[in-house]
């Protein structure tokens, strides 16, 4: 890691790993930016029996996310599976506890991006993208989406939205990124570091 360089928060939970792959692409998009660099986190799930307790680290992917993460980006790329419609407890849960950071403005004027997969193509992937963009709205962060100019929004028929990436992973959650997919996903992290790093003067 060079010193200088900005660390980008790519932010996810992923049940059966169609949304860490989505996050890694995201990744990828975010250190094509000179001066960019991607931090990998995810969150524990939740459990509906009060005595389940998630390891301290993750058996697989990437570490667990801290607080600290949040006030260590300079942007933030938040990743989650669907849940009819909107996004994982798991993903709620943990923003549900950045009460601290909303009040000292820990997110606010950062740039922040969204991603999600679906096991439909028609599983709500776009009102998990907006209902995801709520609390970071609430938390003062720049929110965008993907622009026109990338002509994989009109072609796609999987995943690809205007708010976000998107990938359509099938019941099982193994069905392989389509190429718009990808494109879209890198295209996404791209942006997100790109602002970012404009933001800081960098550029």
């Amino acid at each position: 890691m060079k010193p200088t360089n900005l660390t980008i928060l790519v932010l996810y939970y992923s049940r059966h790993g169609a949304t860490r792959k989505l996050a890694e692409l995201v990744a990828q998009g975010i250190e094509s930016v000179p001066g960019a660099e991607a931090r990998l986190r995810t969150v524990p799930a939740v459990s509906t029996v009060a005595e389940a307790v998630a390891p301290d680290i993750p058996a697989n992917g990437a570490p667990y996310v801290e607080l600290a993460d949040l006030r260590e980006c300079a942007g933030l790329a938040l990743g989650s599976p669907t849940r009819f419609g909107n996004m994982a407890s798991s993903v709620k849960y943990f923003l549900d506890g950045t009460a601290a950071d909303w009040i000292n403005g820990t997110l606010s004027g950062k740039p922040a991006v969204v991603f999600t997969s679906t096991g439909s193509l028609h599983g709500g992937q776009e009102s998990t993208l907006l209902t995801m963009m709520i609390p970071l709205l609430h938390h003062g962060m720049l929110v965008m989406g993907l622009p026109y100019s990338h002509p994989e929004l009109m072609n796609t028929a999987s995943g690809g939205s205007p708010y976000g990436a998107s990938h359509w992973a099938g019941a099982d959650g193994k069905k392989v990124l389509t190429e718009d997919e990808r494109v879209l996903a890198l295209a996404l992290g791209k942006r997100l570091a790109t602002a970012a790093v404009k933001l800081h003067g960098m550029q």
